[in-house]
């Protein structure tokens, strides 16, 4: 497909004339004749030499007119002239007095008579009607002329109604280009009919609404990845799963990152020898990080994946110290509830970590950095915690390592139910960048292609590998195919890198999104074009008359508001420089495979022993509890007696007081004769009690 640069030069003449419609009529002309010529020379001998007075004759026939023609008639020998009829020739040849050939010859019938030339006669004046009976009864066989020549007129109308086929569409898209705008460049609007035109696709295909019309993928960007925005409800998993049965239909593997388990429904077979990952369920096989080791500087890709900078941060200490911690356990090779009691017992960290460099990141000599590190290094254990051991998977193992070898049976990750999400999110992330990277090296002589199929990537934390496999996945011939709800959702996981990483598949499908921000960004990555509208200016009065200009304008290609206005199972797909607009059916594949079974976790893995409950002691240390107790055993002084029993009797009195005011009637209280009021003394704070109680009893006994 060659490749056009620049601006194409503008052409408006004729303007707002239906040139292509036309020159089909002008051009029908000649085919018309042509075509009459050629009918003409087919005709018999008489017929040929008599068409002109034929049709001269018709004419006059409506008339009554007279005319002079001139006959032909057989002479030679001893007989006496007569007018030629289509039985005196057959074919062959024979050349006149004059030198004349003809590609007749007289017939024998005519020969036995004596004849043996053929000449015209003089001119004779006879009425046209006449003649003209004679002519269309003798000579034509009882046809008139129309009739005679139908053949070749039904020809000719055949033939101008097929380029009116073309050509009227052509002055319609013409008219319409010179109304709405010309495209100079920019990407370009098709039917799925052109879009498939202009691709020339022969790889995976989507059916559309439209009667046999499928639109076609070419088989060399299928591995530079496809990618699918949409909300949630539009249509997304029904393309998936229409690609899913193409793949299948191959022959090839796919990796299905499937959060709601519909994909596992629908394309699950264990007679495959498909994988699910997840520990919840029953099928799942045993996996253990160290399995996917193939030499030690591999752990620490392992433990990257695992443990993620917060809020896309490089180089933290606490997310790269435990990268390291977890990377030189795993040159233990330990299986996953050996790395959880590693994690729980610090002593067991720091027996493994003696005598490297990493003994130094958590010195027990800096306590705030050593539990900060160690806090970290846990993250991930409730995850490891939740894997199967060899014997409850029943001896069946998988890893990335030895799959990517063979890549025999699909991979499925699921996660069907909202709260095992958080919990699957790391190993889940782990797998999917544990094969990525396994995937990346140049396939063999006939090794399968093995499609990354990812539904709502925004659900999976950082995928340090996803930005390679980008970018690099084409040379290794692994198609990736992921589906998310807007631009904002990655860029919050992946930062600026999520802007390139949308950049990247060739194949974009745009889906209804509501956001408006989305819809925008969406808009900008299907593009804008410039177009050049030719604006038509009408005067009137002396110099009326229409003038023709030039405008050129850039806008997008397909508005935001497009795009937030599509119905569910609409969309927009660009490839290229080629956009097209299509609609498409639910589909609806039998289910043959449960989406989950539950496994059956033992309680000791479920749940905690509980404890009995302890008193709190409120003192916390021996010092304190020493201070307290001196403090209670020691008598009081003297001084302190008398302050006590001073405020003792200080409490009577006031108490005394208030129970006899309480008891004076109300007529003893209106004649008592107002004076200054007491001052209330306030209200003594209760003392707190002290906190051991033989202190108390003794202090009593003094």
């Amino acid at each position: 497909m060659a490749q056009q640069w620049g601006r194409k030069e503008t052409v408006v003449w004729p303007p707002q004339v239906p040139i292509y419609t036309y020159a089909t009529l002008i051009l029908a002309v000649p085919i018309t004749l042509a075509l009459l010529f050629s009918m003409y020379a087919m005709k018999p001998f008489l017929a040929r030499n008599y068409t002109g007075a034929f049709l001269q004759t018709a004419a006059g026939a409506q008339f009554n007119m007279h005319g002079s023609y001139r006959l032909i008639y057989l002479g030679g020998g001893k007989r006496a002239p007569r007018v030629a009829v289509p039985d005196d020739f057959v074919p062959g040849s024979m050349t006149l007095p004059e030198g004349k050939q003809l590609d007749v010859e007289l017939s024998p019938v005519a020969k036995a008579q004596g004849y043996t030339t053929l000449f015209r006669g003089p001119a004779r004046k006879v009425a046209d009607t006449t003649l003209h009976l004679w002519l269309q009864s003798s000579i034509f066989g009882g046809e008139d002329l129309l009739s005679s020549y139908q053949a070749a007129l039904i020809e000719s109308g055949v033939v101008m109604v097929f380029m009116l086929c073309f050509a009227v569409p052509w002055d319609l898209k013409r008219g319409k280009r010179m109304k709405y705008g010309r495209l100079l460049r920019g990407p370009e609007m098709h039917t799925p009919k052109e879009f498939n035109r202009a691709v020339k696709g022969q790889g995976l295909g989507l059916v559309t609404t439209r009667k046999g019309v499928i639109i076609r993928l070419p088989r060399r960007a299928e591995a530079k990845h496809i990618q699918i925005m949409g909300d949630t409800g539009v249509g997304k998993s029904t393309l998936l799963m229409k690609m899913l049965e193409q793949i299948e239909d191959r022959g090839e593997s796919a990796i299905v990152y499937d959060p709601a388990g519909e994909f596992v429904q629908r394309f699950y077979r264990e007679d495959r020898g498909d994988f699910i990952l997840n520990p919840f369920d029953e099928r799942c096989p045993y996996w253990t990080p160290s399995s996917e080791l193939r030499n030690p500087a591999e752990a620490r890709t392992i433990a990257a994946s695992l443990y993620q900078p917060t809020d896309n941060k490089k180089g933290e200490f606490f997310t790269d110290t435990p990268q390291k911690v977890f990377a030189h356990l795993m040159k233990y090779r330990p299986s996953p509830h050996e790395l959880v009691a590693w994690m729980s017992n610090e002593t067991e960290i720091d027996k493994r970590v003696a005598g490297t460099e990493i003994a130094a990141m958590i010195a027990k000599d800096a306590p705030d950095q050593r539990n900060g590190v160690l806090a970290s290094l846990g993250l991930i254990a409730d995850s490891l915690r939740l894997l199967k051991t060899s014997e409850q998977a029943k001896g069946r193992e998988w890893s990335a390592t030895k799959w990517s070898e063979k890549r025999e049976g699909w991979i499925f990750l699921t996660s069907t139910q909202e709260a095992q999400q958080e919990a699957l999110r790391p190993l889940q992330s782990l797998w999917i960048d544990l094969l990525i990277l396994r995937l990346l090296s140049l396939p063999e002589p006939g090794q399968k292609r093995a499609w990354f199929v990812i539904d709502e990537l925004a659900t999976l934390q950082r995928l340090p590998q996803f930005h390679t496999a980008l970018t690099k996945g084409r040379k290794s011939d692994n198609p990736i195919i992921f589906g998310y709800q807007g631009k904002a959702q990655l860029e919050v996981i992946y930062g600026h890198l999520a802007e390139v990483m949308l950049s990247m598949p060739s194949t974009k499908i745009i889906m209804k999104t509501s956001e408006p921000n989305a819809a925008k960004w969406a808009s900008e990555l299907i593009g804008e074009i410039e177009i050049e509208r030719v604006r038509e200016t009408v005067a009137d009065g002396k110099r009326a008359g229409k003038s023709f200009t030039m405008d050129r304008q850039i806008e997008p290609l397909v508005m935001a508001s497009e795009i937030e206005g599509l119905e569910d199972l609409h969309a927009f797909m660009k490839l290229g420089n080629h956009v097209t607009r299509f609609s498409f059916p639910r589909m609806d594949r039998a289910i043959i495979a449960p989406s989950m079974v539950s496994r059956e976790i033992p309680e000791e893995d479920m749940w905690l022993p509980s404890l009995p409950l302890e008193v709190p002691n409120t003192i916390e240390t021996v010092e304190e509890a020493v201070e307290e107790e001196t403090v209670a055993a020691t008598p009081p002084s003297i001084e302190e007696l008398i302050d006590k029993g001073v405020e003792a009797k200080f409490d009577e009195l006031l108490a005394d007081l208030d129970r006899r005011l309480e008891q004076r009637s109300p007529e003893d209280a209106e004649s008592t004769t107002p004076g200054p009021q007491a001052v209330p003394s306030p209200t003594p704070k209760p003392r707190p009690l002290p906190l051991f109680t033989p202190a108390l009893d003794r202090s009593a006994n003094l």
